[in-house]
């Protein structure tokens, strides 16, 4: 064979310089669906970009895998932003990822979307984890940035409302990198020493980049675990950030923030005077009524006379002991005749009344009353029973006819 011979490794390295020389290949951007993905424990990430007919293998190292807002899946439409490059040691192809866009949207707004359903499915939006504001706050502790202007409007709105109440000012940055983590500690501090009887966490309005402290994950948590009521006061009427979600009340502005947080006390003031003039007025209705209660009484014909009452009482307790005396001869009488009647009955029901008719009663030794023939024996001994006295007989004879049978007395 007259051409060199190249080993495989000669050749993948080969490949490699030229795609990785080609000036298209070298920054590229592709769009497609993501699939197969997998996250290594090294940080870096692997996957395919497919389309309806093709797909390509993709590799995104760590370094700019860190850098990313929102985490790919599958399924998801994305434009990879990278090179072409070959990996020798399998002589594949892969399109080297160094930034990835949801198609469509900004990444931002894919990490928006993904933080809010997650951290909604954990229940962290739920109303009834919301905490009421005090109605009367001692203390305000306000997390924002230390010289801008939206902590001046809080502070001027708080003094003009209610400048009783104390306010606790934790700086921190409102933007950046190093925003997230200070506004998380911020409110475990808060949390740790409760400075505060109410919080507000904000700042004045922004483009989505310079609000995206307040999409971070560490800062909604930390309202969501907060002991302390929390108002969120991120100045960006029409959009609602994380933090908005997850606080127990959303102000449209920092001022407007300060104005949930106190009562206005000219309004107490206000409510004060007519609660007193209320008061007045009812403890005149309840003076006047009882002034006139009293004067009915002095005017009553007993008071006036106290011996009209007593006698008035006297003439009353005699009209009762005359009804109660009549009441009683009346039932004396009805239970005296009901008795009359009674006694009548049973004196005619008497056997003494039997027996002076010219009858006798006939009762064996045992005192049971002989009824029928069938209960006497021949010899037997009887006591026979008058109306005046009594014998006593024995059996003879029985018949059961009515010729009777003889005695023996």
């Amino acid at each position: 064979m007259d051409k060199p011979v190249y080993s495989v490794s000669d050749l993948n390295r080969y490949v490699k310089t030229m795609l990785e020389s080609d000036g298209l290949l070298r920054s590229i951007a592709v769009s497609g669906e993501i699939s197969n993905f997998k996250r290594n424990v090294s940080g870096h990430l692997y996957f395919s970009l497919k389309d309806a007919s093709a797909s390509v293998t993709c590799a995104m190292f760590r370094g700019s895998a860190d850098k990313l807002l929102f985490e790919p899946e599958n399924g998801m439409k994305v434009i990879a932003a990278g090179r072409v490059s070959l990996y020798p040691q399998s002589g594949v192809y892969q399109l080297v990822v160094e930034r990835l866009i949801p198609d469509g949207k900004g990444d931002l707004q894919a990490a928006y979307e993904q933080l809010k359903a997650k951290l909604e499915a954990e229940g962290l939006f739920d109303r009834s984890h919301k905490k009421p504001l005090p109605l009367f706050p001692k203390c305000i502790a306000v997390i924002t940035s230390g010289t801008g202007a939206a902590v001046m409007d809080i502070i001027r709105v708080l003094r003009k409302r209610w400048p009783i109440s104390k306010i606790k000012i934790l700086p921190v940055a409102v933007q950046g990198e190093k925003a997230p983590a200070q506004i998380a500690g911020a409110l475990k501090y808060a949390n740790k020493w409760h400075i505060a009887d109410v919080i507000i966490c904000g700042r004045g309005g922004g483009s989505l980049e310079d609000l995206w402290c307040f999409n971070d994950e560490r800062v909604a948590r930390a309202i969501y675990e907060s002991e302390i009521p929390v108002i969120s006061a991120v100045g960006h009427e029409p959009d609602y950030t994380i933090a908005d979600f997850v606080a127990d009340r959303r102000a449209a502005t920092p001022s407007n923030a300060a104005e949930l947080a106190v009562p206005d006390r000219y309004e107490q003031l206000q409510a004060l005077d007519e609660t007193y003039g209320y008061l007045g007025r009812m403890l005149d209705t309840r003076l006047d009524a009882a002034l006139k209660k009293l004067k009915d009484l002095q005017n009553r014909y007993v008071l006036s006379d106290p011996s009209n009452f007593v006698s008035l009482r006297s003439q009353q307790l005699l009209n009762l002991q005359k009804r109660l005396e009549s009441a009683e001869t009346a039932v004396l009488l009805q239970k005296t005749a009901q008795f009359q009647n009674l006694a009548g009955k049973l004196d005619a029901l008497s056997p003494l009344k039997v027996l002076s008719r010219g009858y006798s009663m006939v009762e064996q030794k045992d005192g049971r009353i002989v009824r029928s023939i069938n209960n006497l024996k021949i010899g037997e001994s009887l006591k026979l029973s008058f109306a005046d006295g009594g014998a006593d007989c024995r059996v003879t004879d029985i018949r059961k006819d009515n010729n009777y049978g003889r005695t023996e007395v």
